[in-house]
């Protein structure tokens, strides 16, 4: 690829490519080099507007009707012109901004260029026929004497127009027509009834205009009229009529002058069909979606709607794992499958965007129907889809709101129920549709509204760390603490981490909040070891590891690096694992646990006993540490304690200590259960009974009263 040296080059050279583009259908007397010079002012306010923070509409259409300044009229002008942008602006004047960014921006500048294009085109069509038209007025006495006096000078204007001309007696019989009306028509239309002419998609006022015209009682009209050519198709017009009257002021014939509009409006029902339709599935987009939902929501008594909001489950997965190009394809075909549910009366299916759908129906049942049409759409979203080789199982969590058609919602809330109500079946699991629950959807507006708070909670600082204490049972001494996350959040208060922790494994923030959370808690028992001395077995510290944590690639280096910037041993720190994080792990995510355990940091086994691990597996994990569930010391709260409940702590607890690990228990709360755990064998307990999780300085307090009661 040539090389450019700054900006100024590269807009050169997207002006010199615009500028070959579009010379050849152009119709001015210039040469090409002084066309591309005339070019570039216009490629360097594309430049400017494509880096704009803001994007001004007006600006962009300006371009458009700069080129109808340069006598640029032809329509292939403005077609080439969008292709060069689309091809070119982001390549040679796209710096500062993620590329899909200014994709996007190119895409809204293409669309105003067009709408300032074909605006000004059409005012400048308009002046040249409105010129016509006063001419043809002011001149009528002139062509009536010249129909009768200088036969060969009406001919050569007549026949030289680049307007259709045709002249009709008052009963509508037409006697002549010049050559640009028969090129129109694509034959003569001599002798034939302008009565003859009408079309379909005739404006309502056409007839009665033309009715007032032959009787006197006007004396020009203009319209937008369509016709039907000798081959069927269809010629659209701008259509002047004039009344010609004789020198005694008596009138005699109708004079029609017809500008051809119809590359034209197929170039605005092209726009209008690039500006309402998603340029990949070719679905309606989320422009006209709205559209027909404002509509579908203001008709009338009776009538109902539902809508179904669709976003495919798993999707980013694919797209990530296979490609974008892949993805695309998918796109493509979920878009037909989709297509194919919205064939009846009033439903339709749009794209809004990525993997989001919506399929609406209206009519007087739009519960049952709205129903019925989730259910299609998880049928055929059943049958596996056929890309690269691959057999892929697309599943999609669906939101339905139906209701009233003369409610008081408009579009953009009830998409927003929709959009909350799907969210919720994907919360519960997916693969499934949810009707809209105003108690249900609260729920689910708390959700999502803490899953896109999360990011600026970290960055603003609005989560801390609580420690509970961990107790040798042998002595009641300060063994550590559990480092355990809280939420300060502005509006609903201190959250646990059972409020916030899935949603940040479900969004991926655990990893930094994780490591946010480890490097705290590692610093502070750096500072309990700089209070109490530097031996490591006075106070540790126990911090939680999330199953995406256990697959992050960096978290070894992560953690010897926070170990190794606070001076903490490695001995000082325990980091738990849940059981069912580890059920069927390979050596591939045993790896990094193995080489943390190698350096000297303890691995817990949290919550052993909720899953249904295989107790010799316990061979294979490189743990040094079990943590029961509390659920085993429930049993040890009542008088006499469960005595299966006993046994079966005893045999983990004797297990254990025979592959050498140590037992932490959850959940004591009386003394009662610590007395039992300590005969049963138990090392080290935590829970309400020795203090519930607050600040570090509790943590340091418990510790003075064990250093000063021995």
């Amino acid at each position: 690829m040539e090389t450019h040296d700054g900006p100024e080059d590269r807009v050169r050279r997207f002006a010199a490519i615009w500028s070959r583009a579009i010379f050849p259908v152009t119709a001015t007397s210039l040469t090409r080099p002084e066309f591309e010079s005339l070019l570039l002012p216009l490629a360097r306010d594309l430049r400017d507007a494509l880096a704009a923070r803001t994007f001004e509409p007006a600006r962009a259409q300006a371009m458009g009707a700069a080129l109808i300044d340069a006598h640029c009229t032809d329509p292939d002008v403005l077609s080439r012109t969008l292709d060069v942008v689309d091809a070119y602006l982001v390549l040679y004047c796209g710096v500062g901004s993620p590329q899909d960014e200014l994709r996007a921006r190119s895409s809204r500048l293409q669309h105003a260029i067009a709408a300032g294009f074909a605006r000004a085109l059409r005012e400048r069509t308009l002046a040249e026929q409105e010129a016509i038209s006063r001419a043809a007025l002011s001149a009528r006495a002139a062509v009536e004497t010249a129909l009768h006096a200088s036969e060969a000078r009406f001919r050569a204007v007549f026949e030289g127009a680049a307007l259709g001309i045709a002249i009709a007696s008052l009963d509508g019989k037409i006697l002549e027509v010049n050559d640009a009306h028969t090129a129109m028509f694509g034959g003569r239309m001599h002798g034939r009834s302008v009565l003859d002419s009408g079309h379909p998609d005739d404006a309502p006022t056409v007839w009665k205009l033309y009715d007032e015209l032959v009787r006197g009682e006007r004396e020009y009209f203009r319209v937008e009229k369509p016709y039907y050519r000798g081959d069927g198709t269809n010629l659209w017009t701008n259509l002047t009529v004039s009344l010609l009257r004789d020198p005694e002021g008596r009138p005699c014939y109708q004079l029609a002058l017809l500008e051809d509009t119809t590359e034209r409006r197929l170039l605005n029902l092209r726009l209008r069909y690039e500006a309402t339709h998603d340029a990949l599935t070719g679905l309606p987009n989320r422009t006209l979606f709205f559209e027909r939902l404002e509509k579908a929501l203001t008709a009338g008594t009776g009538q109902r709607f539902g809508l179904c909001y669709l976003d495919l489950d798993g999707f980013k997965t694919i797209n990530d794992s296979l490609g974008h190009a892949a993805g695309d394809r998918l796109l493509v075909e979920v878009a037909d499958r989709l297509q194919s549910c919205a064939t009846g009366h009033g439903e339709m299916v749009a794209r809004l965007g990525g993997d989001e759908f919506v399929a609406l129906t209206t009519g007087a049942d739009s519960a049952e129907e709205s129903s019925e049409m989730a259910g299609r759409i998880m049928n055929v979203l059943s049958n596996p889809i056929r890309i690269e080789g691959r057999e892929l199982t697309v599943r999609g969590s669906i939101g339905i709101v139906e209701g009233p058609a003369a409610g008081e919602r408009g579009p953009a809330e009830v998409l927003r129920s929709a959009d909350i109500t799907m969210y919720r079946a994907k919360a519960a699991g997916g693969n499934r549709y949810e009707m809209a629950d105003d108690a249900a959807d609260a729920r689910a507006i708390t959700r999502h509204s803490l899953t896109t708070a999360l990011p600026a909670a970290l960055e603003r600082g609005e989560f801390f760390v609580e420690y509970q204490p961990l107790v040798r049972l042998g002595d009641g001494s300060v063994r550590g603490a559990e480092a355990l996350v809280r939420w300060s959040h502005p509006q609903h208060g201190i959250l646990g981490p059972d409020r916030f922790i899935p949603l940040a494994e479900h969004t991926g923030l655990i990893v930094p909040l994780g490591r946010w959370v480890l490097d705290q808690s590692v610093r502070q028992a750096r500072e309990w070891q700089r209070l109490f001395g530097a031996d490591e077995d006075v106070l540790r510290v126990n911090v939680n590891l999330s199953p995406c944590q256990l697959h992050h690639p960096r978290l070894v280096a992560e953690t010897v690096e926070i170990l190794e910037r606070t001076g903490l041993e490695p001995g000082a720190l325990c980091l738990e694992v849940t059981e069912s994080a580890l059920i069927g792990a390979d050596d591939d995510l045993l790896k990094p646990l193995r080489r943390l355990a190698e350096m000297g940091v303890d691995i817990a086994l949290d919550d052993f006993g909720t899953g249904y691990s295989n107790l010799a597996n316990l061979r294979r994990l490189p743990v040094s540490v079990l943590k029961l569930d509390r659920s085993f010391t429930q049993g040890m709260q009542q008088f006499p304690a469960d005595p299966v409940d006993l046994k079966i702590v005893e045999g983990i607890v004797s297990l254990a200590h025979s592959l050498d690990l140590a037992v932490t228990v959850e959940g004591v709360e009386t003394g009662a259960q610590a007395d039992q755990l300590r005969e049963l064998g138990c090392d080290t307990a935590q829970g309400w009974y020795y203090a519930r999780p607050g600040p570090a300085d509790q943590v340091r307090a418990l510790s003075l009263v064990d250093a000063a009661s021995g």
